[in-house]
């Protein structure tokens, strides 16, 4: 009995930790949006917490060591949604739907975790933070590419590498937009954005989604 009390309370412990660190940084998250990473401090994000610096100073030594566990998380996140958001279209998927489905799950994600926006795109970040975000714009950008070539085989890698480089710079354009503002408004101006992506793709993808194969009337249908 003794036995397995000693091994329960390292199990307590770590739990403990566990969650008074998930609310130190649910804490910097709201401080770095308020003020932005340069203007947050230790101390504010303790107050936010609801606990001593001494506290927070036992999980983390300095802001940026909370930025980057914050960041780190956030990242692994968006690699998750990304992969979901970018996976391959089915030919017979109308190019609207498409655009709708992988923009309302980036969208989600960062209205959910506003936070990211304002680490990855604040002027200090911290150094490991931006080559992470520098590495994860990277494989984003791959993914966007390699969705294109499926859907413009005939282009050239320039060709698909600059229009991969606008679908991720119009949406980053939005996005800024869309976060500025809540509600209906917000609302109205994830739509623009949807209606400025499906524009832009539309005379370049042409007829290569929303088509069932085999049949010229389903294809119409589709459409």
């Amino acid at each position: 009995m003794a036995e397995s009390q000693e091994k329960e309370q390292p199990r307590r412990r770590q739990a403990r930790g566990e969650r008074r660190i998930a609310q130190l940084l649910e804490a910097a998250a709201s401080v770095f949006c308020t003020t932005g990473y340069t203007a947050a401090s230790t101390n504010a994000i303790a107050r936010e917490a609801g606990v001593s610096p001494g506290t927070l100073y036992q999980f983390f030594p300095n802001k940026e060591a909370i930025a980057i566990e914050l960041g780190d998380r956030l990242m692994h996140e968006m690699r998750d949604t990304f992969g979901e958001a970018l996976a391959p279209v089915d030919p017979a998927t109308p190019l609207e739907e498409a655009v709708d489905a992988a923009v309302d799950r980036f969208i989600a994600f960062n209205c959910d975790h506003p936070v990211f926006f304002a680490l990855m795109h604040g002027p200090d970040i911290p150094g490991h933070i931006a080559e992470e975000h520098d590495a994860l714009h990277a494989t984003l950008l791959a993914r966007i590419e390699g969705l294109l070539s499926s859907l413009l085989p005939d282009s050239a890698p320039t060709d698909l590498t600059r229009t991969a480089h606008m679908c991720l710079g119009l949406y980053k354009a939005g996005l800024e937009l869309v976060l500025g503002h809540e509600g209906a408004e917000r609302d109205a101006y994830v739509q623009e954005l949807k209606h400025v992506l499906i524009r832009y793709l539309e005379p370049l993808v042409g007829d290569r989604l929303g088509r069932v194969e085999g049949s010229g009337a389903g294809a119409t249908a589709a459409r």
